[in-house]
């Protein structure tokens, strides 16, 4: 049932809220079907909700869990960026999103550096405001002014391609100097 109603790949509130209207105020479950959580919607269907105590319960919470049913699907089709939006955290807080060892979804604390350096040793010693952008959610102004911050206290260099494109380097893990102007 959760692939009815999909604008932008995501679940929606009202279409929560009307399910649980429309299934007794919750007492049939639809609404968990929904949000992917057959376990506890057949429970709700065989138990009219929990003897109505999980309705209200449902009634309560089912903003913050079309919240994250929203970061789980952005999880699973691999977007950090997009967890870190439908969950409603910027990366201003340092808020990342990673599966543990035991494919749980966590939130982690990761500062700017940090994501940064992750970011270059990925891409062999290269990263733009772009890819910092895409990767933490923060705009591509916030990813530029975090990189140049960085620069001018010499963690960081920044360079400029010879087909014009400004990049900022981490040396240590810099594999190819070629390409860049002098």
């Amino acid at each position: 049932m959760g692939n009815l109603v999909y604008h932008t790949g995501m679940y929606s509130k009202t279409f929560a809220y009307l399910l649980w209207f429309f299934s007794g105020c919750g007492w049939l479950g639809l609404h968990r079907f929904y949000l992917r959580k057959p376990a506890t919607a057949v429970l709700w269907m065989c138990t009219g909700g929990l003897f109505g105590i999980g309705s209200i319960y449902d009634l309560i919470t089912l903003g913050s869990q079309v919240d994250n049913a929203n970061m789980r699907a952005a999880l699973f089709n691999g977007s950090a960026a997009s967890a870190a939006a439908a969950y409603g955290a910027g990366f201003a807080g340092g808020t990342r999103f990673v599966r543990d060892g035991s494919s749980r979804i966590v939130r982690d604390k990761e500062t700017a550096e940090r994501a940064v350096l992750r970011l270059a040793k990925a891409n062999n010693g290269i990263i733009t405001a772009a890819d910092l952008s895409l990767e933490t959610g923060i705009t591509m102004d916030e990813a530029k002014k975090k990189l140049e911050e960085l620069a001018a206290k010499g963690h960081i260099d920044m360079r400029v391609k010879s087909n014009g494109a400004l990049v900022f380097t981490v040396n240590e893990f810099l594999q190819d100097e070629s390409g860049f102007e002098a």
